[in-house]
């Protein structure tokens, strides 16, 4: 029988053939934790006697969920994976470069790796044909030390992305339909494998998105086969000697194969406070906003700024709403400002946040008042998300959210794209 291409990345790096269910140690290609889990990772390594990281070039710190610190406590906290990083030769990635979902993507993961970072939407590096997982600070601080970790072959069930994509739907579109249809846990512990007509002409930024989001059906990894497109993304971003192909076998076997229709999806609204509370826009009534996030690492590309840009030129931010916009890295801002989509956010009233996490998960620079309604390109709407739970966050593609800012309320980009 034919493998799935988990089955194949992890039967590489185990050095025998596994299938779903084998439990085997692997090597890893990238580890990496952030400013709230990576604390917590140092510790453990010093517990085990390690001062030193296996493999410092693919072992980094990433400071991006309160970057610049708001308060004394945090710094203390970048203190401690500033001097680690200086002490055991791991990269560090300061509070000027971004989030570490989108970084990763730029600069580290390359197809067919294991990447495992502490944080839930490593697997957004799935896109490239990566096995990429989220894991807990011990089991990632094992990983810096040996760069190996212990796995669980996951079944896999296959998501054909078939038909076409109507206009005003775009990739945030498809993962939150498919989260509406397989409820938050229909992936628990499964590699979902995206594949379908529609899949193959997705640009490399949409595949990040919808796997930066399969973890909101509870996958352990979201994974994409390697293509043209994931070549040339490669080689734009300075990496073509990573490029390799990553697919499944023809006899390969799925636990479960889900076909989806892009035909008739419509733009997409996930309600207050779970992912998998979705609906056509066309089910959603006039929702007041008070405030709307466009950017992090599901949304902040350079594709997701365009296609705000292009709502927003020449027009102005309802004079009742808050509008902030991320870029998810340093590369993104500085094409951001190239291009001319800086200076359209501003005019049109919007606030640009320096690259980072911090009002997605409600650290700093934007949580929301008591009672505030906020239209978010995240990937999470659970209560007390941003800061306060008392706020309600509702989810949706840049698109959406750009004519929804314009407008004061929830609404259908449809209306305003030709």
């Amino acid at each position: 029988m034919g493998k799935t291409i988990s089955e194949k990345i992890l039967s590489e790096h185990a050095g025998r053939e596994l299938k779903a269910g084998d439990i085997s140690v692997v090597s890893i290609d990238v580890v990496f934790a952030q400013d709230g889990t990576g604390p917590l990772a140092v510790s453990q390594l010093k517990k085990m006697g390690f001062d030193r990281v296996a493999d410092p070039y693919n072992s980094v710190f990433f400071i991006d969920h309160a970057a610049p610190s708001p308060r004394k406590e945090l710094s203390d906290s970048h203190k401690v994976l500033r001097n680690f990083a200086a002490e055991s030769g791991a990269v560090l990635s300061d509070i000027n470069r971004g989030v570490c979902h989108q970084v990763v993507a730029e600069d580290y993961a390359c197809p067919g790796d294991i990447v495992i970072g502490a944080d839930s939407h490593t697997c957004t590096a799935g896109a490239l044909g990566a096995f990429a997982t989220g894991m807990g600070s011990t089991d990632i601080a094992v990983g810096f030390a040996l760069s190996k970790t212990w796995m669980m072959v996951p079944h896999t069930i296959k998501v054909n992305f078939e038909g076409s994509i109507q206009k005003g739907v775009y990739a945030k579109d498809l993962i939150l339909y498919l989260i509406y249809k397989i409820t938050a846990d229909g992936a628990t512990y499964k590699a979902l494998e995206f594949s379908g007509q529609v899949s193959s002409e997705l640009e490399m930024e949409d595949r990040l998105t919808i796997s930066n989001m399969a973890v909101e059906a509870g996958a352990k990894a979201g994974i994409f086969a390697t293509d043209e497109k994931t070549e040339n993304y490669l080689k734009k971003q300075g990496r073509p000697s990573c490029f390799k192909e990553i697919f499944p076998d023809s006899d390969a076997e799925y636990e479960q194969v889900i076909n989806i229709d892009c035909t008739l999806i419509e733009p997409m609204i996930s309600r207050p406070h779970t992912v998998d509370n979705a609906t056509g826009i066309s089910g959603i009534e006039k929702v007041k906003i008070d405030q709307v996030l466009i950017g992090t690492c599901t949304n902040g590309r350079i594709s997701d700024l365009r296609v705000a840009a292009s709502i927003l030129k020449n027009r102005k931010v309802a004079g009742s709403v808050r509008l902030l916009v991320v870029p998810a890295s340093s590369n993104v801002y500085m094409d951001a400002i190239r291009e001319g989509l800086i200076e359209i956010f501003i005019e049109s009233g919007a606030t640009v946040v320096n690259p980072g996490c911090g009002p997605c998960v409600g650290v700093h620079q934007g949580a929301l008042a008591q009672g505030d309604v906020c239209l978010s390109t995240q990937n999470r709407n659970f209560k007390g998300r941003m800061g306060n739970p008392e706020g309600f966050i509702y989810l949706s593609s840049p698109a959406t959210a750009a004519w929804s800012a314009v407008k004061g309320y929830i609404s259908d980009p449809r209306e305003v794209l030709v």
